[in-house]
């Protein structure tokens, strides 16, 4: 009987239910943040007594795991095993000792006292002989129940104070909670309500009970330290000519109680360590005079830092020990040899942007006659003009320091979703809007797409593009009060209709923005102490002074005129002469010409549009070759599966090269925005297939197209691809590692996801089929070596995000909901690899499934957090984005075709691949 309980205990079934349990938990907990605050999800499930069980029963189990099978006879396994044991030790260290805080300083002003992140019901009793004090830590729910009935004991008396009702302030607002408590003392009941929040120090409230005088206060309380800091200086720099803050600093020092002293500099990545306290650069006052510091005692640092180190050791290890299961899975893999295909194909290169002068004609409104003329010349004459003035420099509102003709491209691109129109590029269109504004408002270049729209403008249903002034009748615009309509209503009830409205009026104000000259900051002041700020020209000119005055004006008017009047060779001198008072008033922030030059070669090869109109072909080529040499045994021609591994190898080596650009370019690693982000994993996806698994056709394709999935993705409009500077806390080598390798997962966990999607496929047709068996075994083996190496990047990659976030502000780990869903993949993911351990999950059927569905975790992660649950890596403000129809489609297609291929889901040898489970 005891042993049987043993052997349950310590068993893969109640393992996997134990880690099933706290990432449905985890999950719930990050829905239930976003609607009810951080509060309410610690107390109903990351601090509560349920979750903490679960998580000692897993460690229980996992030691009885180890014990069991003997772990320590394969070293690298056990290393990774035990390593989750010393992790979860340092964080219940953390959790039962640690505690945080917050420190507000103003410049000359020390101060040794912190308020606690957590917060407190605190009671002050007085009498007139004698003081009591008691404090209860209480964090409450806005779900579920709050009651508590304190009885404190003092001096003969008693009061008794009794939980009345919870009014929580929701998410956003800067309202306190209200906690309503019923005080009884002496016979007599008060009802008193406690404003408080965590974080933040509470409003006290007074009450009399004859003889004796209660304060009762709710919210953090104040912490003393054991030394004390002195602010002598807060500095806040800005991206040039912006109020974005580029870094922000606090220089202090640090007096001991033993009368020793030091100075410090805390910024953000820089952590103040002082004994056990952490202290980093949170916040600052308005004024720029006082820092705001987050304080974090964590006696389980080192205790977590090894654990950290043991499991990145032991997962790296994993991946090169002879008897671990992934090297046993490449054996198997490359001992057989999936047939490979030889198939004709050429990729169709995308059509041109440029327009027969006869289409052009088409475009152009009542005015046609007058732009037809114009544009014919203006069409060629303005070439090198445009290439010159493209070149000059202009600052955008987040500071950054780019050429013109980064900007033109991103004016042209938001207004027709095109890179050139009319037979001419960005910069000749946008030099042509600035100069002869009256001629291009009458030009249809401005994209819509809703007949609702075009009826309302009352354009022709089979126009895509219209022009500025059809949108205006005698000075009034026309789509006023329905872009208000628009505008007030919540995203999530906003249709195709409503998101046009806002599209269009966005544009609209764009090109106003062109036609006016506001858009471009191309001048700046001589000796002003204005942050190196750059002027549009019309600013400049009412800004400037005496002779810059003068000067900024005659070159502005003196260079519109000379490109309306056609005279070319006046047009580039006076760019030149713009250019030079760039290079001499804003030598401090103009980057250099090499700089420049860069970033137009990075712009002219437009990269990546092109990549992903060649991976999208070339997976589907691939992908439709591959199953016909799946179902086509006898084609067995090796030469073929060579030629698209080199094709595939050089498309991702012009991938890579983009990317290596793109850094340059920016001066940041390429994976800090939504839109670097997904062209990083379309590289991963394209890396796994050319390194790991390049002699499966099926496999490449798969690879082929996550990243094609993915780069489609990042093209989409809602997606902006534009450069832009990193907020001060982005800014850490510790962030590059982290994201990098974190991110890259993502598309191992996306090849497996298609992989499994194929599976599923064959399993529908190998009925009759039997050769089809020994496929589905070798690809679901691919799928497992896929999941192994994103399980081990994603686990090492969250756990350097620890180190990061600890040398960022002082805490590895704040269950914030990008942490969570990450940790919830982890989880997830772990599931999958383990089914094996239990018999009837044992079957590439399951595991195919599971690899297909697992991934919705990582979009959960991905895209879930960023744009529909609040935090701090999440794009998310007020009401979320409606959820894309297609998305539906795609979820009952996926669960349609599971549900048909189950009836063919026994394999003959069930045992998954054939390898082994040890």
């Amino acid at each position: 009987m005891k042993k049987s309980i043993i052997d349950i205990l310590f068993s893969f079934k109640i393992m996997l239910s134990l880690l099933a349990i706290l990432a449905i938990g985890a999950a719930v907990a990050t829905f239930i943040e976003n609607d009810f605050g951080t509060s309410t999800a610690r107390v109903l499930v990351y601090n509560h007594l349920w979750y903490e069980l679960v998580l000692l029963l897993t460690m229980i189990n996992l030691s009885g795991v180890i014990i069991k099978y003997k772990m320590w006879r394969h070293k690298a396994r056990f290393l990774l095993h035990f390593s989750f044991l010393v992790i979860l030790i340092g964080a219940a260290t953390t959790r039962y000792y640690g505690y945080e805080g917050i420190m507000h300083i103003r410049e000359g002003k020390t101060e040794n006292r912190m308020i606690s992140l957590e917060p407190y019901l605190q009671i002050k009793i007085k009498q007139k002989d004698r003081s009591f004090y008691k404090e209860y830590p209480l964090e409450l729910t806005a779900l579920g129940s709050n009651y508590f009935n304190h009885k404190i004991k003092f001096n003969n008396k008693e009061l008794e104070v009794k939980f009345n009702k919870y009014m929580y302030a929701k998410k956003g607002k800067n309202d306190m909670s209200i906690l309503t408590i019923d005080a009884t003392l002496n016979n007599k009941t008060k009802t008193i309500k406690l404003p408080g929040k965590r974080g933040m120090k509470g409003i006290s409230k007074i009450e009399d009970f004859g003889d004796t005088v209660v304060t009762f206060e709710y919210g953090s309380k104040v912490l003393s330290l054991p030394f004390s800091i002195h602010l002598k200086d807060f500095q806040l720099d800005r991206y040039p000519g912006s109020m974005a803050p580029s870094s922000y600093a606090s220089e202090v020092t640090v007096n001991n109680s033993d009368g020793s002293s030091f100075d410090y500099r805390i910024f953000m990545n820089r952590t103040l360590h002082q004994g056990n306290f952490l202290f980093f650069q949170s916040s600052y006052d308005q004024d720029e005079k006082g820092t705001v510091l987050s304080v974090n005692n964590d006696p389980g640092k080192w205790p977590t830092y090894l654990g950290y180190f043991l499991l990145t050791f032991g997962l790296v290890w994993n991946l090169f020990d002879k008897t671990s299961r992934f090297r046993k899975l490449t054996k198997y893999v490359n001992s057989k040899n999936i047939a490979s295909i030889l198939f004709a194909c050429s990729l169709l290169l995308s059509s041109s942007d440029l327009e027969a002068s006869s289409d052009n004609l088409k475009e152009v409104n009542k005015n046609k006659n007058e732009f037809s003329l114009y544009l014919k010349d203006f069409k060629k004459d303005s070439i090198n003009t445009a290439k010159h003035f493209s070149k000059l420099v202009v600052q955008s509102n987040g500071g950054r320091m780019k050429p013109l003709n980064t900007l033109n491209k991103e004016i042209l691109y938001k207004l027709s979703s095109k890179a050139s129109k009319f037979g001419m590029n960005s910069d000749q269109i946008v030099l042509g809007m600035l100069t002869r504004p009256e001629i291009w408002r009458s030009v249809r270049m401005i994209k819509i797409k809703t007949p609702k729209l075009k009826k309302l403008l009352g354009v022709d249903l089979s126009r895509k593009y219209i022009s500025f002034s059809e949108v205006f009748n005698d000075g009034k615009y026309l789509l006023q009060d329905e872009a208000q309509k628009a505008f007030m209503s919540k995203p999530n009830e906003r249709g195709t209709f409503e998101k046009d409205i806002i599209s269009l009026d966005e544009k609209l104000n764009v090109a106003y923005m062109v036609y006016n000259g506001n858009l471009f900051s191309l001048f700046p002041q001589i000796g002003a102490n204005d942050n190196n700020k750059w002027y549009t020209p019309l600013a400049a000119i009412k800004t400037f002074k005496s002779e810059n005055q003068k000067a900024i004006e005659s070159m502005v008017r003196g260079f519109i005129n000379s490109v309306i009047d056609e005279n070319w060779l006046i047009s580039n001198k006076f760019i030149s002469m713009i250019k030079q008072y760039q290079e001499k008033a804003g030598k401090d922030v103009i980057p250099s010409k090499d700089q420049i030059d860069r970033e137009l070669a990075f712009n002219n090869l437009d990269i990546f549009p092109k990549i992903t109109i060649a991976y999208v072909i070339l997976g589907f080529i691939m992908l439709i070759v591959a199953f016909i040499v799946v179902f086509n045994p006898k084609i067995k021609p090796k030469k073929t599966t060579f030629i698209f591994f080199i094709i595939l190898s050089l498309l991702f080596a012009l991938h890579t090269f983009g990317m290596g650009f793109r850094w340059v370019v920016s001066g940041h690693a390429p994976w800090s925005d939504t839109y670097e982000s997904l062209l990083y994993i379309s590289w991963s996806a394209i890396f796994a297939g050319v390194i790991f698994f390049r002699k499966s056709l099926l496999a490449l394709s798969a690879a082929v197209i996550v990243a094609g999935i993915f780069m489609f993705t990042a093209h989409l409009t809602g997606i902006n691809p534009q450069i832009t500077n990193l907020v001060p806390v982005l800014k850490s080598y510790w962030l590059t590692i982290h994201v990098s390798i974190l991110t890259a997962s993502y598309g191992f966990f996306g090849l497996g996801a298609i992989l499994g999607y194929m599976s599923l496929i064959m399993f529908i047709f190998r009925k009759n089929r039997p050769h089809l068996d020994n496929t589905i075994k070798h690809i679901t083996a691919i799928n497992e070596i896929a999941l192994i190496i994103g399980l081990s990047a994603i686990t090492i990659g969250n756990f350097l995000g620890g180190v990061w976030a600890n040398e960022s502000w002082g805490r590895y780990w704040g269950w914030d909901p990008k942490e969570t869903w990450a940790y919830v993949s982890i989880v997830v993911y772990v599931m999958v690899v383990h089914f094996r351990f239990v018999k009837k999950l044992n079957t590439p059927f399951v595991f195919s499934v599971a690899s297909l569905l697992a991934f919705s975790s990582i979009l959960m992660t991905y895209f879930g957090v960023n744009f529909y649950l609040s935090g701090m890596h999440s794009y998310a403000t007020g009401d979320p984005v409606p959820i894309p129809n297609w998305v539906y489609f795609v979820t009952i297609m996926i669960f349609f075709t599971i549900i048909i291929a189950y009836k063919n889901r026994n394999l003959k040898d069930e045992v998954c691949h054939k390898v082994s489970n040890n």
